[in-house]
């Protein structure tokens, strides 16, 4: 899956990773390895990789507990932020209209989409409802497939650090349903995930929302990019149902 070259292969990094990273230790076992497997991640290597989050990242992640927050936004604020634009939410669109990602839970498809129209190498989550699904997966590669898109590589953590082979691995996380498993830090994700999708009535409103945040934290100062090449995108492809 890893992809070696000259330069740092780019991780999105989806708020679940985040939530775990600063999140108080759990006796949980596998919150406990996947809270591990966040800061082996975000320690150890954050060499080998180039950490890149968006708006829509910034907005989940300052919601919900005032104390964690407020960590939240800390532990990122010095990642580079990915710039929305209108080709972000014409993927959202197809994401959403496609069903495979559902409509109560707009923040996930724009984080796809969002890394995907960037052409992020990563997206790494903790998300097994709607973004490291293994039924979904292959689905969402074709929608952006069908877009134009090089589809961005999803994984969890421990796939990805797995996949580096190097010395030190992350450790395996015990025999589970990861399309049932919960834990609070996820069930708080997806609370917030929720809240956001009933805040607003379209996804052009939502998009909208997150442009004027983008311009007011760049007056603030806040780095935001744009790694969108239009002339790399292919000519969408005619939907195929019996696929």
């Amino acid at each position: 899956m890893l992809e070696y070259n000259s330069i740092k292969p780019r991780v999105y990094i989806e708020p679940t990773v985040i939530s775990h990273l600063v999140a108080r230790p759990s006796d949980d076992e596998t919150l406990a390895n996947w809270q591990k497997a966040s800061r082996q991640l975000w320690e150890v290597y954050a060499d080998r990789f180039e950490f890149v989050i968006s708006p829509v990242v910034r907005d989940e992640i300052k919601r919900g507990d005032v104390i964690l927050s407020r960590q939240r936004l800390e532990i990122i604020s010095s990642l580079t932020v990915l710039e929305l634009s209108q080709d972000v939410i014409v993927l959202v669109d197809k994401l959403l209209d496609t069903g495979v990602v559902p409509l109560n839970s707009v923040p996930d498809a724009q984080h796809i989409a969002v890394a995907t129209v960037h052409n992020i190498e990563y997206l790494v989550s903790w998300n097994h409802k709607h973004i490291v699904n293994e039924h979904k997966r292959e689905q969402i590669k074709r929608v952006c497939r069908e877009a134009g898109f090089n589809p961005t590589i999803l994984c969890t953590p421990i796939e990805l650090m797995e996949d580096i082979q190097m010395q030190e691995t992350a450790e395996k996380q015990p025999e589970f349903d990861p399309e049932t498993y919960t834990n609070p830090i996820l069930e708080e994700c997806y609370r917030i995930k929720a809240e956001i999708s009933a805040q607003f009535k379209t996804t052009e409103e939502y998009y909208h929302y997150l442009k004027a945040m983008q311009e007011e934290e760049k007056r603030k100062g806040i780095k935001y990019v744009s790694y969108y090449e239009p002339s790399n995108q292919k000519t969408p492809v005619k939907c195929d149902d019996s696929d």
